[in-house]
């Protein structure tokens, strides 16, 4: 039982980063949408409110990348020993992009979003300069990430 552990791990990785990925291109698609808007100043209108309303990052994240993923990510870093030559640089590359990701989620996306879901307390040019930032990079280096994590 115990030969099957690195499969087992990496099955579980790969499955885990595609349900991160597509669930990723839904909120980036519908849930987004909802919680910033265009504005006549520079930068985009934070809704705070729908953003604590729908509370992604506790109700959905939590269970699908922020716990499981980064769990995954560790175990999958440890079980190099399973993997064949033929395969080990494309896991290599999938776990390093991967956990590349995940410190740039908990560095800075998780703690913007946080930030961003308290608006009201902020400078207004500053919330607007911070959500269209928050939006430029999270399509561009979080999904991207993300996906090159799933493809290699």
């Amino acid at each position: 039982m115990a030969q099957y552990v690195p499969e087992i791990l990496l099955w579980l990785f790969v499955i885990n980063l595609g349900i991160a990925f597509g669930a990723g291109l839904y909120e980036q698609r519908i849930v987004l949408p909802q919680w910033f808007n265009s504005s006549s100043e520079p930068g985009l209108r934070v809704d705070s409110a729908a953003m604590r309303s729908a509370d992604t990052g506790r109700r959905f994240w939590a269970f699908v990348s922020t716990g499981p993923l980064t769990l995954l990510t560790a175990g999958e870093s440890g079980s190099s020993l399973g993997i064949s030559r033929s395969k080990h640089g494309w896991w290599l590359g999938a776990v390093v992009t991967t956990l590349v990701e995940r410190i740039a989620t908990f560095s800075y996306f998780i703690p913007t979003a946080i930030r961003l879901m308290r608006a009201e307390a902020l400078p207004p040019p500053n919330v607007g300069a911070m959500a269209s930032q928050w939006m430029a990079v999270n399509p561009s280096v979080q999904l991207l990430l993300c996906l090159g994590g799933w493809r290699l």
